[in-house]
């Protein structure tokens, strides 16, 4: 089964139209940052303050003296319908995997402020109790996530497994994750004081779409005749691959830290896509000058929604799920550490004097300061 030739009257498929507007959350986020950061003051009873730049980063920073403490918590989105799908055409339980890309999502951006994962709390909502009857199902779900807190050297500390019929859908689990960690010693803190013109810009490879677009990619499947038995490459069809595991990036800041390896700054690339380069408030340009190979399911699914390059780099992470940001003369022992940890990394690219912008050298693509808003 190969893939169908894309029906040239078929109109593109843009992440707007499956049902993700960012445009619409971005400014409750903004709002709420706002309102949390009237929080803070509670702090001062414990002896402890905020760390008020981490406000709008991917994970809140506490100092609690010797040490800082970082947390986060994150949902997996809707991976979980494409698992459940593909169970139902191969007799398959694929919770093992998203449970990885549960704790991957939590994990990643924790360790973007320079945090060492300490503890991962559970949080899996089933839309009743007999979600919980299929054993298999259930004890995939156990294992993948035991295994991907041994990969991480996480403790699993617990959770909540709540029954919500009438909120959650019948058949449905929503699957999330909190993390806690601590950024010890205190000069691992990696908020962007350091970041400066010069700086080589790092991306770590991805294995797939990760949990981010899976909205556009459950929306396309219903247009092909053989949905998520699509073959995109030989011998992988668009649902296993689209269930490839998230790559776990603890393992290598950890090493990158043992190195003596200075991370100025560091983005999950998830959400927005290559745009969360821009996330740092600061007026810098960021040239990219080397692009990673994009992973067949991203290529498969830009081709046949018809996305633009701007539109599938504005929303899909195409082969960089995580950017790091260190001085230049550090970029080739960067690489060599990630490597090492068997993921895929390139020197790909500078930071610049302002204006604020990306530039995508290779594709022609400029997304300008504005088309990142989070804070």
């Amino acid at each position: 089964m190969h893939a169908p030739v894309p029906d040239p009257s078929s109109a593109p498929l843009t992440y707007d139209q499956a049902g993700v507007d960012y445009g619409r959350i971005d400014p409750l986020k903004i709002s709420a940052q706002r309102a949390a950061a009237g929080t803070a003051v509670h702090l001062v009873a414990h002896g402890m303050a905020e760390v008020a730049a981490s406000r709008g980063e991917s994970a809140y920073v506490v100092d609690a003296g010797p040490f800082y403490i970082a947390s986060i918590v994150e949902c997996l989105g809707s991976k979980a319908l494409v698992a459940d799908a593909m169970q139902r055409l191969t007799g398959r339980a694929w919770y093992d995997a998203i449970a990885q890309d549960t704790i991957a999502m939590a994990v990643n951006d924790l360790i973007t402020v320079g945090a060492t994962p300490l503890v991962i709390q559970a949080y899996w909502a089933a839309g009743g109790s007999e979600w919980f009857d299929d054993a298999a199902r259930a004890q995939s779900l156990v294992a993948g996530w035991k295994a991907a807190c041994d990969r991480c050297g996480v403790a699993w500390g617990g959770g909540e497994t709540p029954a919500l019929a009438g909120i959650v859908e019948a058949g449905r689990v929503d699957l999330a994750a909190g993390c806690t960690g601590i950024v010890r010693p205190k000069s691992r803190l990696s908020l962007g004081d350091r970041l400066a013109p010069g700086d080589a810009i790092v991306l770590l490879g991805s294995s797939g779409i990760h949990a981010n677009g899976l909205s556009l990619a459950r929306k396309l499947a219903e247009r092909l005749p053989l949905g998520y038995l699509t073959e995109v490459e030989p011998g992988s069809t668009l649902g296993a691959a689209l269930l490839a595991p998230t790559v776990l990036y603890s393992p290598v800041t950890e090493a990158l830290a043992a190195a003596g390896v200075a991370v100025h700054y560091a983005v999950n690339v998830t959400g927005h896509g290559w745009r969360k380069l821009l996330r740092h408030p600061r007026a810098l340009g960021y040239r990219v000058h080397r692009l990673p190979p994009v992973p067949p399911v991203l290529e498969f699914l830009a081709r046949q929604a018809g996305l633009a390059d701007a539109e599938a780099y504005g929303t899909l992470n195409m082969g960089a799920g995580f950017a790091l940001f260190v001085p230049a003369e550090q970029a080739k022992r960067c690489v060599e550490v990630a490597r090492g940890c068997g993921v895929a990394a390139w020197d790909a690219g500078r930071v610049e004097d302002g204006p604020k912008r990306l530039c995508i050298e290779p594709l022609g693509i400029v997304f300008e300061g504005d088309a990142l808003e989070l804070r």
